[in-house]
């Protein structure tokens, strides 16, 4: 048996760079012992962050696994955040240890909006994929999947004291749902496009919609139960639509449809202009629907308050005064003036806020005293937090912190590591950073112009950045100076290539030149030091753009890709040409050679990787290597391993020699630029156009290809699985309402489980029979049969117990899916078995919720079927004594506990709870009333 090659296994090692990802929402979060308004949680890439904006420090990373965050809803008690992913999954953290226990599977598409009931034990998601799904947070399970809308769900809320809710969509609807009977009862149709933005206003009886237009719609929401004391509404003629128009005979519509006998009655109550022409991006309120704000797709936010009733009133009291005045001023006998109450009335315009670029995602929250804080996600990579004071007449925005040092505005073009491995460079369009790789700190922040390639000077004291202009550009890392600006090329500079005696470089430009430069120290004439500087040497011409060039190892080779899609290799001596390398369908636009100098790599916008022998130009192997272009390509020093980078998001490893895919490297959520390789080989950096840079490490695991294919394979059948539809419950056509769940591969394993389960079950009960008919025709007692191995490792558990076991293992979240999955001939199994539990009294709860699942999906196969008709009598019969007996001794419980606390309220004179809370808020208000008091006397 001959030797197989071993490979190291890559890993991911850190994310940086990235201070919020546009993706997902910024919201404000409260962490134990904090300040309301300090914290704010932003998505980057499929982790969370969340950044103390007072130190502009990262105090809490919330792990997430492989898809990228879409959405971020914190919970009503501050305690909780849920987390919604691309891949449709919703998982809900601590912010207390940053855990996640529960988690979510329904939607088939990235999660677009989530939201929280007021009491925080009910959460609505909407998707991409067009369903809302109303989750139990507190029993861990779906309640219901509401269908109707046609296109991304962008916003869901719950009504106040109602089981209501109302969604709205792209579709350019707004249905409101009725969450006791699962339908659609009203959908209002007075958008001309898609409704990008929805809040409730004044206690959930104001809705105010914002749409591709400049127009924030106003509708007043009247609930026709509490009406009904004033008369009994008409009889319901038939469903009409609302309509968005304000001529006459719509008016006369709009009167006929509140008299049908509906949950509630939407009238357009007016709108607000905004000052932008552009569609609503986000609109967003306070918890408390005092203050709302709205942007487009430019640097402007606008902020409106609504004022209280008591401040309306005094407002129209005022501006009747001021007509009544002019009334009597124009004419003595003239009537006295009647205000009507108009929507400019009560809801106020209260400044805008001009950030420093495009606003993506906004959050506000109101603080005591009227001090509102505004938190800002810009498209640039930048969360900015403003504060201001609603009381004002004229209310100032005043910039409290700006987060910009962790990551870079625009996208990093060029990765350079040090000599020694220790710091990463990265440059962007308009800055330049360098990396402490251990702690992924920024040691030195530096402008520049629009960087496209880079490299450290060694020594690891200077660094050279190639630009878009055509410009070298030397800085000095300890100071972060920049020592000069060369005019090298005049068309923009794509490649910079250090010459392997480290005493010049090679840049290849646009222009249609390589040059050659060498490094010299020049006496600064000002402060009489040296300095370095590079000084142009020889220059070669050619017949197009020059996209990379690459010095063989060796010092005698020199190879340069150009726009024809040929690489043009030329001795490095005499510049003679020695090579033409073709095969290539689109430009190269990468390459590199091999520590010996034996191959050279190439990779091209074709998406293929072409291995080429140096002595020849021979082509070894084509290789079919990405999606998209391969936008970089680098040996792994001093091996013929090479990494590549393309625009389908992936990094890839491969061998030369055997021309074998080794690994992918998955995390990168768009295109990926660039990567550099450390020299020792043990890290590789990347950075992407998701604004992050990842960090990949060498580890000491082996690779097994074979394996590595079978993970492969297992990972397309589960985003297969992902993809496949709900299973449908049989004798039901699809409407409105279905079940939350979706069939995943845990579900499957989960069902799996459960089978196997009931056929050992099934296995012990025949051995048990076979026993008992043993010593029955024996005569005598026999010994027992050994029982299942697994039985005795879960601690000789019972066959009966061990199935319980399994389903109470299955998580809460995937029950009902996975009892879907179940095929029928389980099920009678299974319910004689629930038969015996409820007797037992174990687990009546999780039992009884099966149970009902399994006669609701099974009902016409479980009634057609004369023996399941008995133990379906008596489990009606268990069942509803077992739980009248745990509601009865709940009551009990209950009252109990109340008699107690009366009774330690009574000898201790201590009230507990509410009343607690709330004694001591007004002992607070006192003391600081008596505070006060002795100020003013002092």
């Amino acid at each position: 048996m001959g030797l197989t090659k071993q490979y190291l296994r890559y890993a991911a090692s850190a994310v940086f760079g990235v201070i919020g990802s546009q993706k997902a929402n910024i919201t404000y979060v409260t962490l134990r012992g904090g300040e309301r308004g300090r914290y704010v949680a932003v998505a980057a890439c499929e982790h969370v962050f969340i950044w103390d904006v007072r130190k502009g420090e990262k105090v809490q990373i919330l792990q997430g696994q492989k898809h990228e965050v879409s959405f971020l809803c914190p919970s009503p008690d501050g305690v909780h955040i849920a987390v919604g992913y691309e891949d449709g999954a919703v998982r809900i953290f601590s912010l207390l240890n940053g855990e996640s226990n529960v988690s979510f599977n329904g939607h088939k598409s990235g999660v677009s909006v989530m939201n929280y009931d007021a009491l925080g034990a009910r959460l609505v998601t909407g998707s991409k994929d067009t369903d809302v799904i109303v989750w139990d947070v507190i029993n861990e399970c779906g309640l219901y999947r509401l269908r109707g809308h046609k296109d991304v769900i962008t916003q869901a809320l719950f009504l106040k004291d109602k089981n209501l809710l109302v969604t709205s969509s792209k579709d350019s609807f707004v249905k409101w749902w009725d969450l006791d009977t699962q339908h659609c009862f009203k959908t209002m149709v007075g958008h001309r496009s898609e409704v990008w933005g929805m809040v409730l206003l004044n206690q959930g009886n104001r809705l105010l919609t914002g749409s591709a237009d400049s127009e924030l719609r106003a509708w007043d929401i009247n609930f026709l139960e509490e009406e009904k004391a004033e008369g009994e509404p008409k009889v319901k003629k038939g469903k009409t639509l609302l309509d968005d128009e304000d001529d006459e005979d719509h008016e006369k519509e709009d009167d006929d449809e509140s008299v049908e006998e509906r949950i509630l009655r939407c009238k357009k109550a007016g709108s607000i202009l905004r000052e932008a022409r552009d569609r609503v991006v986000s609109l967003t309120s306070d918890s408390r629907a005092r203050v709302f704000g709205c942007h487009g797709n430019d640097s402007v936010l606008e902020l409106f308050t609504v004022l209280s009733e008591e401040e309306v009133t005094k407002k129209m009291s005022k501006k009747l005064k001021k007509a009544k005045k002019k009334a009597a001023k124009a004419q003595e006998d003239a009537p006295e003036p009647v205000m009507e109450r108009m929507l400019k009335d009560e809801i106020v315009r209260l400044t805008n806020i001009k950030a420093s670029a495009k606003i993506r995602w906004m959050d506000c929250l109101l603080c005591a005293g009227g001090e509102l804080k505004v938190a800002l996600l810009l498209q640039n990579n930048t969360i900015e937090t403003y504060s201001l004071k609603t009381s004002d007449k004229t209310p100032v925005a005043n910039k409290m912190a700006r987060l910009t040092l962790g990551g870079h505005r625009t996208d990093v073009r060029t990765l350079a590591f040090s000599s020694d491995n220790l710091a990463v460079l990265s440059a962007s369009g308009d800055t330049v950073k360098v990396w402490n790789r251990s702690t992924l700190q920024v040691i030195r922040t530096m402008a520049c112009e629009y960087a496209l390639c880079s490299l450290f000077v060694p020594g690891d004291r200077q660094i050279i950045l190639g630009t878009k202009s055509g410009k070298l550009q030397i800085f000095e890392l300890a100071s972060g100076s920049l020592l000069e600006t060369v005019e090298a090329h005049d068309g923009a500079l794509w490649s910079l290539c250090l010459a392997p005696d480290q005493r010049g470089i090679v840049t290849g430009s646009a222009d249609k030149t390589v040059k050659f430069w060498e490094f010299e120290l020049m006496k600064d004439t000002g402060t009489n030091q040296k300095r370095l500087t590079v000084k142009h040497t020889r220059t070669l011409q050619l017949e197009e753009d020059v996209l990379c060039v690459k010095f063989s190892p060796d010092h005698r080779l020199l190879a340069v890709s150009l726009l024809d899609c040929t690489v043009k290799v030329f001795y490095t001596d005499t510049l003679k040409f020695f090579l033409s390398l073709y095969g290539h369908k689109l430009p190269v636009l990468c390459l590199d050679i091999s520590h010996d100098s034996a191959l050279i790599v190439t990779g091209s916008a074709d998406r293929n990787v072409k291995i080429w022998g140096l002595d020849f130009g021979d082509c070894h192997r084509s290789l079919l290597a990405h999606d998209d272009s391969v936008m970089f390509l680098q040996f792994v020093p001093k091996t013929h391993l090479f990494f590549t980078a393309g625009k389908d998001r992936k990094i890839k490893q491969w061998d030369a020699d055997k021309f074998e895919h080794i690994q992918t490297l998955e995390g990168h959520h768009r295109e990926v630029w660039c990567m550099a390789i450390s020299p020792n080989g043990d890290h590789l950096v990347s950075s992407s156009h998701d604004k992050s840079l990842r960090l990949w490490e060498r580890t000491r695991e082996p690779i097994i290809l074979e394996e590595e294919r079978e993970m492969e394979r297992e990972a397309e059948f589960e985003e297969g699985m992902a993809k496949g539809d709900i299973p449908v419950v049989p004798g039901e056509t699809e409407g409105e309402a279905a079940p939350a769940g979706k069939k995943t591969i845990e579900t499957v394993k989960a069902a799996e489980r459960i089978m196997e389960a009931l056929e050992l079950y099934r296995e012990e009960s025949r051995k048990m029979e076979e026993h008992k008919y043993a010593c029955e025709n024996a005569g005598k007692e026999l010994p027992p049969p050994k029982p299942n191995p697994i039985l005795v490792a879960f601690g000789n558990v019972t066959p009966s117990r061990y199935v319980l076991d399994v389903i109470k293992k299955v998580r809460s979240s995937e029950l009902e899916v996975s009892l879907l999955v179940l095929p029928f001939p389980y099920v009678p199994e299974l319910l004689k078995l629930f038969n015996s539990y409820i007797q037992q009294g174990l687990e009546v709860e999780l039992v009884c919720r099966c149970l009902f699942f399994l006669l609701r999906i099974h009902f016409g196969q479980i009634t057609s079927n004369q023996m399941l008709l008995s133990v379906i009598d008596e489990l009606r019969t268990n069942t509803l004594s077992r739980v009248c007996q745990i509601r009865d001794v709940m009551g009990f419980n209950s009252a109990a506990l109340k008699f107690l606390q009366r009774e330690i309220e009574s000898k201790e004179d201590v009230t507990f709870f509410a009343d607690a809370t709330g004694r001591l808020q007004e002992k607070k208000k006192k003391r600081r009333k008596r505070e006060r008091a002795v100020l003013t006397i002092a």
